[in-house]
This record gives C-alpha cells, structure tokens and sequence, in this order.
C-alpha cells in the first residue's frame, strides 16, 4: 500500500507558502491506518525500548496504538501547562516562533529506553526538545519514528548528525 496517496496537501496553510501535509485522511481510512501502524511496529523492532513517548498532538495517535499492540507504557510529551503534575520543561525554536514541551518528572526512570513517535518531522526542533526531555529525566533516546519526513527541511538530517537513529514512512519536499 502506498501511503503517500493517503496524505493530502493543502496548500497555503496554516500560513501562505506553507504546504500542509494533512494526515487526518490516512488516519480516517481503517487499512491505510492499520498499514501505518504495522509499518511502525515493523521498523520498531530494530531497537530495544522499554516505553514509548509520543510528541503533542499528532504523534499520541500513532502512538497510542503502538503502545497497546507493543503492550509498553506511553508517555506524553505535552506542550506547556498540559500536565497536571510535577515537570520537566524543554523550551525549542520552531520555523514560527518558540514553544516549550513538558513531561511528568515520574514518567521516564533512569536507564529507560525510550522510542520516541510523532506524524511528522520538519527541522526537527519539537524532536530535538523531545530527546532533551528523556535526557533531563536520565532515560535514553531509542530511536525517532515519523510518518512523514519533510527531508529538505533538514529535520531528520540533524537529529541523525546528533547521533540519534532515524526511521519514517513516507517523504515529502518540504516547503
């Protein structure tokens, strides 16, 4: 099954020269979310993981079915003021401005090996932050799995530079 057909762009949003790579389309269509998700399964397997985190918001979809067929806890990785506990927090630039991305400080033990999942990676700041976040909480990074690579966009490119292992579905040209 090719994925890519499942993915539409919309162009000029959210901003104008932006061309939005929608996954709410693959996810709606029950095989092309399955497939997803049994690509992902596939591609985990070469690491060893005791817990999967997930990026806000996106990424809690696919992971979040990971986490139940894999039968490994999941962890949240929210932007701020989203959790109700003690944190750690993670300020990051992105291509429009600065955010910050928090998890409980309970969440990841020391020694943890932690898979991290989102939908889509551009420059790779959000992901970035994400490995701090493990880090901060004295877990290690197991690998970055993403639907989507906008490899122009340099996203995954970095992280690999920074020693991290990469995986991804489908890529696109960012723009």
């Amino acid at each position: 099954m090719n994925l890519k057909e499942f993915i539409r762009s919309i162009p000029d949003y959210p901003k104008k020269g932006i061309l939005f790579r929608d996954i709410t389309t693959l996810i709606k269509d029950k095989d092309a979310f399955k497939e997803t998700i049994n690509q992902i399964i596939e591609k985990s397997k070469k690491y060893e993981f005791n817990k999967i985190a997930a990026i806000e918001s996106r990424g809690f979809v696919f992971a979040s079915a990971i986490s139940y067929v894999l039968e490994k806890p999941l962890i949240m990785l929210r932007k701020k003021n989203k959790l109700p506990a003690e944190t750690h927090s993670v300020d990051f630039e992105l291509e429009y401005g600065t955010a910050t991305i928090e998890v409980h400080k309970d969440s990841i033990c020391e020694g943890d090996k932690v898979l991290i999942i989102d939908d889509l990676i551009a420059t790779g700041g959000t992901a970035e932050a994400a490995a701090k976040l493990v880090k901060i909480s004295k877990g290690e990074v197991a690998a970055f799995i993403f639907v989507i690579n906008l490899f122009d966009l340099e996203g995954c490119n970095n992280l690999i530079k920074k020693g991290f292992k990469i995986e991804n579905l489908i890529e696109f040209p960012g723009h």
